[in-house]
């Protein structure tokens, strides 16, 4: 039982990480090797001058620059406190562009080598050891001129209720490393460099910033092709990416690669591929939105922009508002420019559709479907582009624009309003329906499945909240879900299709497997990868040669996959649990351990690797592993459960005792610590048996091995009459269970009530849900006490 249940938790983890770890921060994965045919974008200058001219100062030209007294002076004010954080204080000294560390056990100096953002914020880099870049302690806000504490503003600064607080880390965390985190969407053509052996980074890079030649691609051969073309001719091959000849969804999939916060599936992305060949992405599943959608964290803009209604309609792209430099386009003319032509009428009379005044007094477009939330002190706008809705505010705790003008106004206030202004309201309506139903899947209640597997099959729900719902039914485990899900596997979107594959891995049967099959030549990557996993506990053998030729192509890509991100926990961790799912536990243990090593703070590696360690017969190894789980979660329902076992099987009764009763506090675990603690104590004291097998027959009603033990534990507390009832509910309710059948008989034949134990001799004789051996034993068993009666 132990490794059984320990694989159920395994699994669970599974399921969530190898579709939802995604990197805490946006970034594309640049090829390791760079090309020597990149040529730097001083050479653009030369023919392309007044477009240098406005990239150059940008804050896609400046996304990353050296700190210099020149830049010093133009840029920062001097730090005139210290800034407490923890035990230590902190200062920036501008003149030696420095930041000293004051701590309890003596002062430490570190650089300022170089700065990223500007808009906002700049954060400053410094070098550490192994080759890091680190994310420095403070902070400048560019638009208030002050000093602050970097990672204290990280913390989500909206909460709900039942949400726990999050904690600002250290800011040495890797999170922070900018080798590992920020690094593609920050400087161009850059070589990680990283030595797995060592844990080293020698990274490299062309140039800071965001360069020509990242949304263009290399240079060398288009001047190469222009130098040569006779003079006043324009070459018929540029030998570049020309934005101009990309469909809309390559122009939003290429600049996606640094708006959005996903899961690199490839090193490899160029301009003009598409998105999901090459990342996964975070949806409403992730703690980082509100319920209905709303941006509580950073989120890169990606997901809400694909809940845009207006990009669902194929007529928008991120080109129409912003140039390549990333400016908005209407900014000195007329502002609501961007939403011509598709809403002229709006637009032409905006003050009957908003009911204030039209601009300049009155709000932009902009200020009602793209208000500003703040996150690390830098300005996000919502890309949804959904109307205000106070009432989701009043529900969810979400921001609303509404409120961001009216701060004087309460939000029923508000809310009254909008529904004065817009009583039938479309959008609030589905807002309110869709949040309500994503609140309750992320609580695990699933009393209205029906409504939200009825609404992910709307063919008006988009791919996002498709996605978020599967993802959020791996908890769930209600059967109904299945159809559903399958249905899902039709679903235009590769997000929606590589959620649905993903999530039937726990249903392995024939007809399901051949439906994932089918997925392995999906036309996208990221269908295909998640296909090869879910395939990955399925015997080989029972493929096709057909499916097993298709199934070896995808899990090429499914290791790649892997190797994309080497200096990431999350991709041995997941590698550990597909070569767990094989059998090779050698191999899963050694994923795990690597995994551990890069990051001894993440729990679910210590889970698995206990659960491995455990298959190769060294439960010491996999008890310690548990050990180091509850190190860091000493409150965790399962770790303790599982805990507890492991301690169980080695002898240690008193120690399992102790956390199985941990674990008993937690609904997740209470019905499954409660059984095992009745068989650790049933022996010596029965009647406390008894009290936990009610326990675990409460919070598990359909599971009949609770009520079997229950009724033993009756006989054993001299409580058999009692036990008799709770055996004959048993078998009516599960009347396959043979065990309950026997033990009924023996418990009649044993209190001298013959009769009785030959009524259900006969119903086990007529019973044809139990198997012919056991119907022929029962006969047996009638001859023997009643020889007449057959």
């Amino acid at each position: 039982m132990y490794y059984r249940l320990l694989k159920s938790f395994s699994l669970i983890c599974q399921c969530l990480l190898v579709a939802l770890l995604f990197v805490g921060c946006a970034k594309k994965e640049p090829q390791e090797d760079r090309p020597p045919n990149y040529v730097g974008s001083s050479s653009c200058r030369e023919c392309h001058e007044r477009f240098y001219k406005l990239w150059a100062p940008s804050h896609h030209g400046k996304a990353m620059q050296p700190v210099t007294p020149e830049f010093v002076e133009a840029e920062l004010l001097p730090q005139t406190n210290a800034i407490q954080i923890g035990e230590n204080r902190y200062l920036a000294r501008t003149e030696k562009m420095d930041v000293i560390e004051m701590t309890p056990d003596g002062t430490n100096t570190y650089p300022m080598v170089h700065a990223m953002g500007g808009k906002n914020v700049y954060f400053f880099l410094t070098p550490l050891d192994r080759g890091r870049l680190q994310v420095m302690p403070i902070s400048f806000n560019v638009p208030e001129k002050r000093w602050f504490d970097t990672t204290l503003s990280m913390v989500r600064h909206f909460t709900e209720a039942e949400r726990e607080e999050d904690e600002a880390v250290d800011w040495r965390d890797p999170l922070l490393t900018f080798n590992a985190a920020c690094y593609g969407c920050h400087v161009s053509q850059m070589a990680k460099n990283y030595d797995a052996e060592t844990d080293t980074y020698h990274t490299e890079w062309r140039e800071p910033g965001i360069n020509c030649e990242a949304c263009h691609g290399p240079g060398e051969a288009h001047i190469r092709v222009c130098r040569a073309a006779p003079e006043g001719t324009v070459p018929e091959n540029l030998e570049l990416l020309i934005w101009s000849d990309f469909s809309r969804e390559q122009k939003n999939d290429s600049c996606s690669v640094c708006h959005a916060k996903m899961q690199p599936l490839t090193p490899s992305f160029m301009p003009g591929d598409r998105f999901f060949d090459h990342y996964g992405l975070v949806c409403l599943e992730d703690a980082d939105f509100y319920a209905d959608g709303r941006d509580l964290g950073e989120n890169y803009t990606l997901t809400g922009w694909m809940m845009n209604a207006c990009v669902r309609s194929g007529m928008m792209d991120c080109i129409h508002c912003h140039t390549s430099s990333g400016r908005y386009r209407f900014a000195k003319e007329n502002p609501n420019g961007a939403c011509l032509p598709c809403h002229a009428k709006q637009v032409a009379s905006p003050e009957k559709h908003t009911h204030h005044a039209p601009p300049p007094k009155g709000p932009k477009c902009i200020n009602c479907h793209m208000p500003l939330t703040s996150f690390a002190q830098m300005q996000r706008s919502d890309h949804s582009m959904r109307p205000p809705s106070p009432e989701a505010t009043l529900a969810f705790g979400s921001p609303n624009a509404c409120a961001l003008c009216h701060k004087d106004k309460k939000t029923e206030w508000l809310a009254e309003k909008v529904k004065k202004w817009h009583p039938e309201n479309r959008w609030t309506k589905r807002i309110l329906r869709e949040g309500h139903l994503l609140d309750e899947a992320r609580h695990e209640k699933w009393e209205r499945l029906d409504e939200m597997l009825a609404y992910m099959l709307e063919p008006e729900t988009g791919p996002v909240e498709v996605t978020s719902f599967i993802r959020l039914l791996i908890n769930c485990s209600d059967a109904r879900k299945w159809p559903a899900i399958k249905q899902c596997l039709k679903n235009e979107s590769p997000l929606v299709r590589s959620a649905a594959v993903d999530a039937l891995r726990a249903v392995l049967d024939l007809s399901t497997v051949v439906l994932i099959a089918e997925a392995l030549s999906d036309e996208y990557r990221l269908v295909r990868i998640r296909a090869a996993g879910a395939l990955s506990q399925w015997p080989r053998e029972r493929l096709t040669a057909e499916q097993r030729q298709k199934l070896e192509l995808a899990e090429k890509e499914l290791f790649a996959s892997f190797d994309a991100m080497p200096d990431h926990w999350s991709s041995h961790y997941n590698r550990g649990n597909y070569f767990g799912d094989r059998g090779d536990m050698a191999t899963a243990l050694a994923s795990y351990e690597r995994s551990i090593r890069l990051r001894g703070d993440m729990l679910p590696p210590y889970v698995n690797a206990s659960v491995t360690a455990a298959r190769l017969g060294r439960m010491n190894d996999s008890i310690r592993f548990l050990r180091s789980a509850h190190g860091l979660e000493p409150d965790n329902a399962s770790v303790n459960f599982n805990l507890g076992l492991a301690l169980a099987e080695q002898g240690d009764v008193k120690a399992a005792e102790k956390h199985l009763r941990a674990a008993l506090k937690d609904e997740s675990t209470k019905g499954q610590a409660a059984y095992n603690l009745a068989v650790i104590v049933g022996s010596d004291d029965p009647e406390r048996a008894v009290r936990l097998c009610r326990i675990a027959t409460d919070a598990q009603p359909d599971n009949p091995r609770n009520a079997y033990t229950l009724a033993y534990y009756l006989i054993q507390a001299d409580q058999s009459d009692r036990s008799l009832t709770v055996l004959e509910k048993l078998v009516r309710d599960h009347p396959d269970y043979v065990d309950a059948w026997m033990l009924l008989v023996d418990r009649y034949r044993a209190s001298g009530r013959k009769a009785d134990a030959v009524t259900v001799l006969k119903r086990m004789v007529e019973a044809e849900e139990l198997p012919a051996e056991v119907r022929e034993r029962a006969r047996g068993q009638l001859r023997t006490i009643q020889p007449k009666s057959l």
